[in-house]
């Protein structure tokens, strides 16, 4: 867990600072440089796009981390990486070519509430396409354990670029139209940069083999487009949707909102990027007891950073709300409910990584794709019935029902759970502090508030943590740190 927690160490201070520049642009320049409509347009054409993004990406990304490691001779770990360049293209080229010829009925669709949107279904294809082969020439680097750079071009590139082009916006130098062609252009150079990187890792050598399992690696693949698409519709679909039955600024009031609940998901991310290679690794070997181990760990650290970011968030959120503009300070309930959604995602730990490294991949694929419908079923519902709020309850419904679904299935065909008695401890700790802090509030500045009652809950929860060695992972890091 060593190297786990050290490389997730470094990705989430990375990941967190560009969640930092993320939350400037999101709730200070954005709701202020930018009319909510137009934000709504942008948050449109992203949420789209990264809908998208799995299936132009056929399955490569996890394909890449799933089968190297099995490959030792040469030529044919040569083979395997140039099919993984190129399997992309079956689905992009024909993906196209449908944008081509039914760009018409594409934007009649999706421009049935909001006509500003008709005009940018290029935008999305491009988008897509730029995100797809981010992620392949970021898994390039990720399976010879180069992470951080590529979580840096991840977080970050685009991020400063909407900082710049906001600050453009806001001072007239550029219109709309310019903005979100060049936020395009952004995630079209993070890719070429991603690339550049990823071949100084390794530089391929096309050798047109295809690798003996290549069959197998196929339908991997294939299924994986389904897992994927499964995890991007449960996050993306309730902004997608939301474009279909209210106007647009909507949607970007609703973005706002769950930008500041994903916070939560920083630190999973960040582990996540080190965890899934190893989680390979050790399912490859059929080390039962080193993955045991690091599902337990890696849900135990990951529940308490995650528990601990739930109640900063919602107790802090009245007053961050008084730093916002009025349409964009609704949103208690839409927070809270992803909020918790994403402290459930830490919960299981590396739970995704273990099933789809397994043989069991398959089943649990096709129940993905039957909780994304009932996702989008859950929205055509709620939505009509309770707005932003309604979409909110569907994200948090279907999550619930899939997550607990995959803690059942590693349960049945692994005989691992990942709780212990730490979590049990985390949980009561949790539910404490957050009864004493709902009832402590300050008179002071918003700001000064906010980092008053965070100051006081991060000082007692990790004194309580320090004391009591609840995670072996966080006392050590905690003891180097005190002793420094």
């Amino acid at each position: 867990m060593g190297i786990v927690l050290k490389q997730s160490l470094n990705n989430t201070v990375v990941t967190y600072f560009g969640f930092a520049l993320g939350a400037i642009n999101t709730l200070f320049l954005y709701t202020h440089f930018m009319h909510p409509d137009t934000y709504g347009l942008v948050q449109v054409v992203l949420s789209i796009s990264a809908v998208l993004m799995p299936l132009l990406a056929f399955g490569v990304p996890n394909s890449l981390v799933k089968f190297y490691s099995s490959f030792t001779e040469g030529r044919e770990q040569e083979g395997f990486l140039t099919m993984m360049l190129l399997l992309p293209l079956v689905l992009i080229l024909p993906v196209g070519l449908i944008s081509y010829f039914a760009n018409e009925a594409i934007g009649a669709f999706l421009s049935r509430e909001n006509p500003i949107v008709r005009d940018y279904i290029w935008h999305i294809f491009f988008t897509g396409m730029a995100m797809a082969y981010f992620e392949i020439f970021y898994a390039w680097s990720r399976i010879r354990m180069k992470s951080v750079f590529g979580n840096l071009m991840k977080e970050l590139f685009c991020r400063v670029g909407q900082t710049i082009l906001l600050t453009l916006l806001w001072l007239d130098v550029i219109d709309v139209p310019f903005f979100i062609n060049a936020l395009v252009g952004f995630y079209i150079v993070r890719t070429l940069i991603m690339k550049i990187y990823a071949y100084r890792v390794h530089m391929p050598k096309l050798i047109f083999q295809l690798p003996k399992n290549w069959k197998d690696i196929v339908k991997y693949s294939g299924l994986i487009i389904l897992g994927g698409s499964t995890a991007i519709v449960l996050m993306e679909v309730d902004k997608v949707m939301l474009n279909n039955y209210l106007p647009i600024e909507n949607v970007a009031y609703y973005g706002v909102a769950g930008f500041i609940a994903i916070t939560i998901a920083v630190p999973s991310r960040a582990m996540h990027q080190i965890t899934y290679p190893m989680t390979a690794e050790y399912i490859n070997k059929g080390d039962k007891g080193a993955l045991s181990n690091l599902y337990k760990k890696s849900s135990l650290t990951l529940f308490i950073i995650a528990g601990l970011l739930f109640l900063l968030i919602v107790l802090n959120l009245n007053d961050l709300f008084q730093l916002l503009p009025q349409g964009y300070s609704g949103g208690f309930l839409i927070v809270f409910w992803i909020g918790l959604t994403k402290v459930y995602d830490a919960l299981l730990g590396n739970n995704n990584s273990i099933l789809y490294n397994s043989d069991y991949y398959r089943s649990i694929l096709f129940f993905g794709v039957l909780l994304a419908l009932m996702a989008i079923g859950f929205n055509l519902w709620l939505i009509p019935a309770y707005g932003l709020n309604g979409a909110a309850i569907a994200s948090f419904s279907a999550f619930f029902i899939y997550n607990s679904l995959k803690l059942y299935y590693v349960k049945t065909k692994f005989n691992m759970v990942p709780f212990t008695k730490g979590t049990f401890k985390v949980f009561c700790l949790l539910a404490a502090m957050g009864l004493v802090f709902y009832y402590v509030q300050f008179p002071f500045h918003p700001i000064v508030n906010i980092v008053l009652k965070s100051a006081l809950m991060v000082a007692i929860y990790s004194t309580v943590l320090y004391k009591f060695r609840i995670s072996e992972d966080i006392y050590n890091v905690m003891r180097k740190f005190i002793r420094r």
